[in-house]
């Protein structure tokens, strides 16, 4: 069962991920004023580009940014190599950018030489950050705080998925783009749905693996990135996240009869891409597990294909401390991991 219990008790994994869609209610509720603002200024002073810095999670949630900002704007995206700032000193170009933070914790010494980088090149900044109080806000020209509370796991689950959202309420403003916007009033209804939907079969799959693939494309790559740090994390699994079009650059000579493969669908363009790599993994022997609001060996929640990642990765963190009670592990309480890491 999905609703597996850890010495009697849910896990605070499945539990945290379990009120994403009341962090996600309260977050869009309490930004709505500065979401406009923001979506003012970058179409008053149009930004020559958008520079993300982050790490691990809040990293995953960046690559979705590129890819919604790049697509519903025209605005090249790209994460910034935290290490620039922080080992190297290596100046930034003076210039109109948008620096867009994201963090739960807002205290990591590499991101804050970034963005204080970024800040000082004349760039805007907004902070996505969990942790109002911290220095990552004090740097910021906007700070969006994320409203999800105090996660006690180590895994990031509901600050997660309250990053997307926000991603997805900053770009909508900022693009005018009403069908997004409308989206987003469902998003908390449609996160409680996914969070209930039954993911069991890929425990029952993953539960003897040692190495497996995961795969997305476009909006759905971050939610890849972010399955496959999450197998690792939690459940001490060597998953690979791959874009379905970069697979084949190499990856898939090691796909063969039985190996593990986790792939995102949905209903876009860049989903039929994963669809088919699928099916081609499937006629080789692979045991794939596909998550689609149509065909799928998983359920999804059909909508506005930039949301449906959201709701996966809220089906799949239900899963994921599952699989990992499967395997005899703490979700909560990963080996050699702490809650922020401080990296210089």
């Amino acid at each position: 069962m999905l609703n597996a219990a850890l010495d009697g008790r849910q896990t605070l994994m499945e539990q945290e991920a379990g009120e994403a869609a009341e962090a996600v209610a309260k977050m869009l509720a309490a930004n709505r004023d500065a979401f406009a603002a923001i979506g003012q200024r970058l179409r008053t002073l149009p930004p020559a580009a958008v520079v993300t810095c982050a790490r691990g999670s809040s990293d995953h949630a960046a690559t979705y940014a590129k890819y919604l900002v790049e697509t519903r704007t025209g605005t090249p995206t790209a994460s910034a190599a935290l290490s620039i700032a922080s080992l190297y000193d290596a100046p930034a170009v003076a210039g109109n950018r948008l620096c867009l933070a994201i963090s739960q914790s807002g205290k990591s010494p590499d991101l804050l030489a970034a963005v204080e980088q970024q800040r000082d090149a004349g760039a805007f900044v907004v902070a996505l950050v969990n942790a109002e109080g911290s220095p990552l806000a004090s740097l910021a020209d906007v700070v969006v705080p994320l409203s999800a509370g105090v996660e006690r796991s180590v895994a990031a689950t509901k600050s997660y998925i309250a990053s997307l959202a926000a991603i997805a309420a900053l770009v909508a403003a900022w693009a005018e783009d009403e069908a997004l916007e409308t989206a987003l009033v469902a998003l908390p209804h449609q996160l409680a749905r996914a969070f209930l939907l039954d993911w069991s079969p890929a425990v029952a799959m993953f539960r003897d693996a040692t190495n497996l693939f995961v795969l997305g494309r476009g909006y759905g790559l971050g939610a890849a990135q972010e399955a496959a740090l999450k197998f690792k994390e939690t459940s001490g699994l060597h998953a690979e996240s791959f874009s379905s079009a970069e697979v084949r650059h190499g990856p898939m000579a090691i796909v063969g009869d039985a190996f593990p493969v986790l792939a995102f669908g949905g209903t876009d363009r860049a989903a039929a891409g994963v669809r088919d790599v699928a099916d081609e993994f499937r006629a080789r022997g692979a045991t794939v597990l596909l998550a689609d609001p149509e065909n799928g060996d998983l359920p999804a929640i059909a909508g506005h294909p930039a949301i449906e990642p959201i709701l996966m990765i809220q089906s799949f963190y239900r899963m994921a401390s599952a699989l990992a009670l499967a395997r005899g592990r703490d979700p909560d309480s990963p080996p050699h991991l702490n809650k922020v890491t401080e990296t210089l």
